[in-house]
């Protein structure tokens, strides 16, 4: 008989069932509760900086494409007199600058202490020649007017005047305007006026007075004597602030600088951070509430070394500028999205061409004026 065992019944094992993970949901209201002071200070002020620099950057984007399409003008400030300072012939130098690099756009300077040494005697041969020969190259003039001119001392006024009380200084001044203005006024080379430089930028220069009822007087006055011409007056070049305070021109100049020597703090170079849109910025928020258009009529484009730039040494002026330099400050200029910019240094170009024998900057600022060209016959 054969055992056939029964087999043992296999127990039916239950699967263990794991629990289903529970989802997470993130809470901004909790996590921000779970935040102590200090860690939300941080936070909103990063998410202010973040809106501002975007409403900001905006508003540059929006000016650039605005203007794109007008025609892009490569300028130059030139002075006489610190062409002499520098040991040049401003004859020869304005001369090469318009026939040889092409320039079509200069802010010219009209000197209180240059042209009128004397009180109620004038002298305008210089400043009468730079217009003759304008006018037969077709060149235009912008004319820096009033007591505060570019180049230091900034104020540019005769010892005559400068002994008078302020008041009497003051009538003599719009007079010394006048004559100027009347001067000039029919010239077909003159296309605008930009009167009393940087006018409200009392750390720089040697100036007496800030009055902002003597800047809004003589804006009065010139669009007294000549209403066909635009009067722009400039502000310095990193303020953040809107230019809403009267009087309120036909155009807004801005300065532009980049590299400096600190003489105050670090005894070394120092370098604005601010990227070319910061510059758009200032003229597109300047146009939104003003109306009004703002050009640069002075990107630093030359040396600002610890000495005078005619005491500095190749080397130390190669700190702050040099022919790599210039190009792309020149295109920083550009970038901005302004269609006029006018740079600051073509004196110091010419000297360092014909004195020492170096034409590398001379030369790129003659190629961005004939870039500008071709590009605006396009």
């Amino acid at each position: 008989m054969t055992n056939n065992p029964t087999k043992p019944k296999r127990t039916a094992q239950k699967k263990s069932v794991q629990p289903t993970p529970t989802k997470m949901k993130f809470s901004l209201r909790a996590w921000w509760r779970s935040k102590k002071i200090w860690q939300k200070g941080i936070c909103v002020f990063f998410a202010t900086l973040i809106f501002i620099t975007s409403g900001m950057y905006a508003i540059s984007y929006w000016h650039m494409k605005k203007h794109q399409n007008e025609p892009l003008v490569i300028g130059t400030s030139f002075s006489f007199k610190y062409a002499r300072d520098l040991g040049i012939d401003p004859y020869a130098a304005y001369e090469a600058l318009i026939k040889d690099v092409g320039v079509k756009r200069f802010r010219l300077m009209s000197y209180w202490d240059q042209h009128e040494p004397e009180q109620g005697k004038y002298t305008f041969d210089e400043l009468d020649w730079q217009f003759q020969l304008a006018e037969e190259n077709d060149v235009d003039i912008s004319l820096a007017i009033g007591l505060r001119q570019p180049r230091w001392p900034e104020c540019h006024w005769p010892s005559w005047a400068q002994a008078l009380p302020y008041e009497e200084w003051k009538e003599e001044l719009k007079d010394y305007i006048q004559v100027v203005v009347e001067r000039y006024k029919d010239s077909p080379a003159l296309i605008e006026y930009q009167l009393e430089n940087e006018f409200f930028l009392s750390v720089f220069g040697e100036c007496p007075d800030f009055s902002r009822d003597r800047l809004i007087d003589e804006f009065a006055f010139v669009k007294s004597l000549d209403s066909t011409k635009p009067v722009v007056i400039s502000r310095s070049n990193n303020a953040v602030g809107l230019p809403i305070g009267d009087p309120r021109p036909d155009k807004f100049a801005v300065s532009v600088y980049k590299r400096v020597w600190d003489k105050t703090l670090t005894k070394d170079y120092f370098e604005y951070p601010f990227p070319p849109w910061f510059y758009g910025f200032l003229a597109g928020a300047g146009e939104i509430v003003t109306g009004k258009d703002l050009f640069i009529h002075e990107l630093q484009a030359e040396p600002w070394g610890p000495t005078p730039t005619k005491e500095l040494s190749f080397e130390e002026q190669n700190k702050s500028m040099n022919a790599d330099l210039l190009r792309k400050r020149i295109q920083y200029g550009i970038d901005t999205g302004m269609r006029t910019v006018d740079v600051w240094g073509s004196e110091w170009y010419y000297w360092r061409k014909t004195q020492f024998n170096d034409p590398s900057v001379w030369n790129v600022f003659r190629e961005f004026v004939k870039n500008a060209e071709i590009e605006n016959n396009k």
